[in-house]
């Protein structure tokens, strides 16, 4: 998964966390000054309104991306690597 930076409120330490996790309501401490963060849609600090958007932009390209996975049809000959089973060879009769 993702992550994106955040910056610290109190001591402007920079660290990351995933963007999954990002979203209101979520509340991290700084590893640094140990400080708790509160991250909510509404803030109006720019460090907390800046990760939250970084946070939504990499979600949206996650999603993006996985939905261009499943639509993208698979190749032929990924299909059979798939199969873990044993096959006869074409050389071998019983």
């Amino acid at each position: 998964m993702s992550s994106v930076q955040i910056q610290c409120t109190r001591c402007k330490n920079v660290f990351r966390d995933r963007a999954g996790r990002l979203q209101d309501g979520y509340s991290r401490q700084c590893p640094s000054c140990e400080v708790v963060l509160f991250f909510a849609e509404d803030s109006q600090h720019p460090f907390v309104k800046r990760a939250m958007r970084d946070a939504r932009k990499v979600r949206k390209e996650m999603r993006e991306a996985e939905a261009a996975k499943l639509a993208a049809p698979e190749p032929q000959g990924a299909q059979s690597r798939r199969f873990a089973g044993r096959t006869r060879s074409a050389g071998r009769e019983d």
